[in-house]
């Protein structure tokens, strides 16, 4: 078991900056769902929308020294997060809003074709190649364990660390702000809210905005730390992040976080110790158990419905 110690740590270390990944862009899933019970197909888009944007900013200031390396990913930050905000609006007043008020079935249509329109939007304005990101944090903390080193890059801990704060950040928002009250009101009777003068309107495209807003964070640091992007990665990323929303408990913030954890981990786990054509295998069967066994996820409640 010691020899396999330092595999499990490092591979452990690398799960939790995945999952992290996952935490946020799930995060944008369970807050729609949560308030308007619809799920945003195109949020993974968003997710890959703020990495490019992430990109161009970068190559717009510049990589050689002029602009210091903090203030360098906070200006990637900052746009990714403005742009993705515009997109996150978009997106919900031009394919939910419409259809909001119908079945299901149509707003699942539009937000796949939302989805599909900006894929391809991107791949005609950046090309459908795979494109490099420079490398700007290298290095990292080497802990030796015999033969092995374990490495802790400062880039996943730069993930692991803005993750941390963000979740902190929201948990005090949602609980705390004007705008976070109105967003529990919603989530619990839409029309009572309604009634007792909240712009129900205003906060869902709010709710569409922020979480356009941690998925833009996300894809900024993942191109950063994987160092190259294309306008597919959204779709399979959106995939495993809903993954994640449904393991933790669709709707619940909390359970979205702990599912992209869980999620993440379980990937980097197949992928070290099975092999890495398995770690979507693993993933999605892990979706699989929770729904036959736990269909309201990890920390998801039932539905009640009413009459």
């Amino acid at each position: 078991m010691s020899e396999y110690l330092p595999q499990i740590i490092q591979q452990g270390f690398n799960g939790l900056s995945l999952g992290a990944i996952y935490a946020l862009i799930a995060i944008g899933y369970t807050m729609v769902y949560g308030i308007i019970g619809m799920i945003n197909f195109a949020h993974g888009e968003i997710y890959m929308i703020g990495a490019y944007v992430g990109l161009v900013t970068l190559t717009a200031v510049g990589t050689q020294g002029s602009v210091p390396l903090p203030l360098l990913i906070g200006l990637m930050l900052v746009a990714a997060m403005a742009v993705t905000a515009l997109y996150g609006y978009s997106v919900e007043r031009i394919a939910y809003r419409p259809v909001r008020g119908g079945p299901r079935l149509v707003a699942l249509i539009s937000a796949i074709g939302m989805s599909i329109f900006l894929q391809n939007w991107v791949t005609l304005g950046q090309g459908s190649r795979d494109m490099a990101v420079p490398t700007l944090i290298a290095g990292g903390i080497d802990i030796p364990f015999g033969s092995f080193d374990v490495t802790l890059s400062w880039s996943r801990l730069l993930i692991i660390a803005v993750t941390v704060v963000l979740m902190a950040v929201l948990a005090y928002f949602i609980r705390h702000s004007r705008m976070g009250r109105a967003s529990r009101a919603c989530s619990q009777d839409m029309r009572m809210a309604q009634l007792l003068g909240i712009d129900t309107h205003r906060v869902i495209a709010f709710t569409f905005m922020l979480g356009a807003v941690l998925a833009a964070v996300g894809g900024v640091l993942i191109a950063i730390t994987i160092g190259k992007l294309n306008p597919f990665i959204g779709f399979i990323a959106g995939i495993k992040a809903f993954t994640a929303a449904v393991l933790g408990g669709i709707g619940s913030i909390p359970g979205a976080m702990l599912g992209g954890l869980l999620l993440g981990l379980a990937e980097t786990f197949a992928a070290a110790f099975i092999s890495a054509q398995y770690k979507d295998i693993v993933a999605f069967g892990l979706l699989i158990l929770i729904l036959l066994f736990r269909p309201s996820g990890l920390l998801g409640k039932p539905e009640v419905e009413k009459v």
